[in-house]
């Protein structure tokens, strides 16, 4: 049976290495993780965040430097110098983060629970060693970051994506990035709180040893502490009252399993 790989690896194919990670931190600003003038991490950083070198790091930025969206200066971190990227072409899931966003914290959250747990459960029978690899190394980058909500949220994004993409069913996969990317803004301020950062870690360290275990229960129990941990850190700063005939979570989640119905 032919191994489900992740979109950044699918577009390598099509894509030099420089235009893959340039394409990759338009979608890291598109979701709202980057703003203008946030600095990036150093090339040294983001090469160990994304798992690719310095150098083609450094073609990346330059290559977004040319269009105007990073602001290189000698001597000084690169920053994000434009933010008005077409989303609709910097997305991996199949809606953009601002459709995502029109639905309320509390219906979000449901749909992850009723969602993104089967999902994992099904990646965690499927993800190669070499994924394995990569998120045992994404856990000391995280440490390195623990200080950073920018820095943790580029490191999370890929934790996260690793996992959801060894699942087998892409279209529900693509729907569970989707609502991972849910009001990324509140997110960045929710990181800043004392300890949230550290604690997220420490679910992501249980995370990688179900995985480890091929244990498709206690990755699914691992990801539910981690998305109520997530909801409860997100509505101490924002409110998550639904406005009236706002869809549900049980409404928008039934909408996710009747696509992939057809397949199963």
């Amino acid at each position: 049976m032919p191994r489900v790989i992740s979109p950044l690896q699918e577009a390598i194919h099509k894509q030099t290495a420089k235009e893959m990670i340039s394409e990759k931190i338009l979608s890291l600003i598109a979701s709202g993780i980057l703003k203008v003038d946030d600095e990036l991490p150093s090339e040294r950083e983001l090469a160990a965040m994304l798992s690719v070198s310095r150098e083609t790091v450094r073609g990346a930025i330059q290559r977004l430097a040319g269009q105007g969206i990073v602001q290189v200066s000698q001597g000084a971190r690169t920053k994000i110098a434009r933010s008005d990227v077409d989303i609709a072409s910097h997305r991996i899931g199949v809606t953009s983060a601002k459709a995502i966003n029109g639905y309320s914290l509390a219906a979000v959250h449901e749909a992850r629970l009723l969602v993104e747990k089967v999902v994992v459960a099904d990646a965690a029978e499927h993800l190669g060693a070499h994924e394995i690899s990569r998120l045992e190394e994404s856990l000391e980058t995280q440490m390195v970051a623990c200080n950073d909500p920018v820095r943790f949220l580029i490191c999370d994004r890929e934790f996260h994506l690793t996992i959801y993409y060894g699942a087998k069913n892409r279209l529900l996969t693509d729907f569970v990035v989707d609502l991972y990317t849910y009001m990324l803004d509140v997110r960045r301020a929710a990181m800043s709180r004392e300890g949230a950062i550290r604690r997220s870690i420490q679910d992501h360290a249980e995370i990688v040893r179900a995985v480890q275990a091929r244990d498709p229960e206690a990755v699914a129990a691992a990801f539910e502490k981690h998305i109520q941990r997530i909801y409860d850190t997100t509505r101490l700063v924002k409110a998550a009252d639904s406005a009236p005939g706002e869809p549900t979570g049980e409404r928008l989640a039934a909408t996710l399993l009747r696509a992939v119905r057809p397949q199963e």
